[in-house]
């Protein structure tokens, strides 16, 4: 089966899976409902594309399949962001702030952290990547520190109020939000397909990609931008998904065996967004909410990323 037959059935799949999530016991007020699930459905199809392409260009970039994103340190900017409005503040003033000004604060502070980073390590000629993947970790397990300890002196209530942000949620996200951060990941996308055969070249490392006339240094600048902008702008909408651009992105590599982006940025998304409208649906129909769609990804992901690591392994 050709590449372009996989994608067509993946759509199909996909498709399937969505009017599955939207007409499964339509009781009551209809109008009502398929609004609220149409909502949901818009958002997971945004984090889905927003959370596997990120993922795939972050691997492309390292040239290394058991990387994610989230190494960089993203995800305790964001904890850390909301733990310390709880602990200068009070819980109050996190759940009664503007929904807008919260998705600011939190997608502004991601990016602002990454403009540092990159802007500080990359002043100096001959950064390599993992010089900055390795200070991405020892920053994010600051923050992580930092985090914690805020933790242990708030009051237990409102530390409730946290946890409640710790894990990604289709269910609490704000449905005005999905406008300006579906504009935000549609440009970031568009702009990283124009990039296609810069990227495809860059798949074979950095010294064949130099030697093939690709300005090495510009296109890892600009994708870890990118990287950096749709991690944010989805982390801020629904919270924190650590293990899914991995899964979704190995998946995508198995299934086209292919170096071309152009199959498996569509094809990582289409299977980020089978994901999630079917976990979502799992969620909802089988486990009735008493579990979260972010915690079964990441106990799956959490036992897949064993597996790519016993896996390389052996191939040593």
């Amino acid at each position: 089966m050709s590449n372009r037959m996989k994608i067509a059935a993946l759509i199909v799949l996909a498709l399937a899976f969505i009017a599955l999530f939207l007409f499964t016991e339509l009781r009551g007020n209809i109008e009502y409902i398929l609004r609220s699930r149409g909502e949901k459905v818009a958002a997971m199809v945004l984090v889905g594309w927003a959370g596997a392409i990120s993922t795939v260009l972050f691997q492309t970039i390292t040239n290394n399949r058991i990387l994610t994103p989230s190494i960089i340190g993203l995800d305790s900017v964001y904890m850390l962001i909301q733990t310390a409005v709880v602990f200068l503040f009070g819980s109050t003033t996190l759940t009664m702030m503007n929904d807008t000004v919260h998705f600011l604060l939190s997608a502004g502070s991601m990016i602002g952290f990454s403009v540092l980073l990159y802007s500080f390590l990359f002043r100096r000629e001959g950064q390599t990547v993992y010089f900055i993947l390795l200070a991405g970790m020892i920053f994010g397990t600051f923050f992580q520190s930092v985090t914690s300890f805020m933790q242990y002196l708030i009051d237990p209530n409102e530390f409730s109020i946290i946890q409640d942000r710790m894990f990604a949620s289709f269910n609490n996200m704000k449905t005005e939000l999905l406008w300006p951060a579906g504009i935000v990941i549609v440009i970031a996308i568009w702009y990283t397909h124009r990039h296609l055969p810069e990227l495809d070249v860059l798949s074979l490392g950095k010294d064949h990609a130099i030697n093939l006339g690709v300005s090495y240094e510009t296109v890892v600048k600009r994708m870890l931008m990118i990287v950096a902008v749709l991690i944010s702008v989805s982390t801020a909408l629904v919270g924190p998904i650590m293990f899914f651009g991995l899964i979704v992105a190995n998946i995508a590599y198995a299934f086209f065996q292919t170096y071309e982006h152009r199959y498996l940025f569509v094809g990582a998304a289409l299977f980020g967004v089978i994901a999630l409208v079917s976990g979502q649906w799992v969620v909802e129909r089988v486990f009735a909410f008493s579990t979260t769609l972010s915690v079964m990804i990441n106990m799956a992901g959490g036992v897949y990323f064993l597996y790519l690591l016993l896996k390389e392994r052996k191939a040593w």
